[in-house]
């Protein structure tokens, strides 16, 4: 299972957009020096190690002399490497979809890296009576103001604490609610909101039967990405929140599905 509190550091931390793609660099090379850091950001070298400094005190990267590396370690788990992916975008996205959210509505949260910021942008609300079946969404909810948390029961998945199967299913159906907060694999389109497995769409179709108004929070990254399983149509979705625009064929696609496309930024 996932250590809350070290999830609670990842998801707490505010990256700016230069130490969001410094952290994609390491991400993506495992290591660089910090001349070519520099390169890359187009800043100077000092400013890099200032960075490298302020994220190394975080755990987030291993320093040394010249250099910096992607810190291997045996503890990390998926969801915490999915946390540190594009993390000035999804924090973003999550204060944007706060801001669509009243005191006191209803809610349907899936589990995702996303949905976790979007759990933490919403604890200054008040009165939220939110249902998910992630039990680390379910934590930061409990922590608003008067909130209530119902989280689902059911076979828990050991990379992300969430829960799914029949039971996970029919504890879903039981709620309907102001508004679903979906997260995606891939945005594709010609067949809609992709996820890489069928216990996930299963959550997504449910979430989306059982909402007025579905909001889907997904960064660029998606448009790209390939997934396996179809979760949703674009008719379902109410409202796209993500960090760039998409593609002209794509963006085609959501306003024939009468789509609203909201840039977080």
């Amino acid at each position: 299972m996932i250590e809350t509190d070290q999830l609670s550091v990842l998801s707490n931390l505010r990256l700016n957009d230069r130490q969001g793609q410094l952290l994609e660099q390491l991400r993506r090379h495992r290591s660089a020096t910090i001349a070519a850091l520099a390169k890359e950001l187009d800043v100077s070298t000092e400013t890099v190690r200032r960075d490298v400094r302020w994220l190394a005190a975080k755990g987030l990267v291993a320093k040394s002399h010249g250099s910096v590396a992607w810190p291997d370690r045996r503890e990390d788990r998926p969801l915490e490497r999915r946390l540190l992916v594009n993390m000035p975008a999804k924090q973003a996205i999550a204060s944007a979809v706060a801001k669509e959210i009243a005191d006191g509505e209803s809610l349907l949260i899936d589990t995702a890296s996303t949905n976790i910021y979007v759990a933490e942008a919403l604890q200054g609300h008040r009165g939220l009576t939110a249902v998910t079946n992630s039990a680390p969404i379910a934590q930061r909810l409990s922590q608003g103001q008067g909130s209530k948390v119902l989280l689902a029961g059911g076979e828990v998945r050991a990379d992300d604490s969430a829960a799914f199967g029949p039971s996970t299913l029919a504890f879903l159906e039981q709620f309907q609610v102001d508004t679903a907060i979906i997260s995606a694999a891939a945005i594709n389109a010609e067949t809609g909101v992709m996820d890489n497995h069928l216990c996930e769409a299963e959550v997504c179709q449910a979430l989306v039967r059982h909402a007025h108004r579905v909001i889907l929070a997904a960064d660029q990254t998606k448009f790209s990405a390939q997934g396996l399983v179809v979760a949703c149509k674009f008719v379902d979705i109410d409202l796209l929140i993500t960090d760039a625009p998409p593609p002209a064929e794509l963006a085609k696609r959501l306003e024939a599905a009468d789509v609203e496309v909201q840039i977080a930024g």
